[in-house]
């Protein structure tokens, strides 16, 4: 591990412990993981690619070797010491420190109108619905419409009352929703949303 990564690591865990409903994990995503989630960024062209929740950069690192070298990679972490950890780790990538709930106007600070895919790490289960509801929204609203959204949820957790919500939200939101099978090598196991075309829609569910 090197001295980034371990520094990457150290801020992750201090950020969990203080606030464990903002980070939602206790240890960053797998590289497995990873590459499940990022299935929704193009792999040519000069897409504009948004994560949200990257947290150390497990992810992030995933993202950058599968966009091509034209593309952009925008990341938005809440947490300012992650943020500048990332800012310092990954030169290529533009970091917004701010709230995913705020992405649209975020974005357009950035000149940026429309995105390509959008890959999250956020602890949705965690979200009461009105949170939930509002980073959808801003999702939907900043994919183009063959746009691709992608996140994951733990498996043991799936049955919680705000991940059972939160399928609905997506089922509102987008045209397709594909549920993958169960990520063994990430801790804790993990299933991703791969999502497609949004609708735009969350005010229904």
């Amino acid at each position: 591990m090197t001295m980034s990564s371990r520094r990457g690591l150290s801020l992750f865990l201090e950020a969990a412990v203080r606030q464990p409903k903002l980070v939602g994990a206790v240890l960053p995503s797998s590289r497995d993981l990873g590459r499940q989630l990022t299935t929704v960024v193009p792999r040519s062209g000069r897409p504009t690619v948004v994560e949200l929740g990257p947290g150390s950069g497990a992810v992030s690192e995933v993202i950058a070797q599968r966009l091509p070298v034209e593309g952009k990679h925008f990341a938005v972490e809440i947490n300012p010491d992650l943020a500048e950890h990332l800012r310092r780790t990954y030169p290529r990538m533009s970091v917004l420190c701010g709230d995913a709930g705020q992405l649209q106007p975020m974005l357009a600070d950035a000149g940026v109108s429309q995105v390509d895919a959008v890959v999250s790490g956020l602890p949705w289960s965690l979200f009461d619905v009105e949170a939930q509801r509002r980073v959808l929204s801003q999702v939907c609203a900043a994919l183009a419409p063959g746009g691709g959204f992608s996140t994951f949820a733990y498996r043991h957790a799936t049955r919680l009352a705000g991940a059972r919500r939160f399928r609905e939200l997506l089922h509102a939101c987008f045209d397709e929703v594909i549920v993958t099978r169960t990520v063994w090598r990430n801790l804790p196991p993990a299933l991703v949303y791969v999502c497609r075309r949004p609708l735009g829609g969350t005010a229904d569910v």
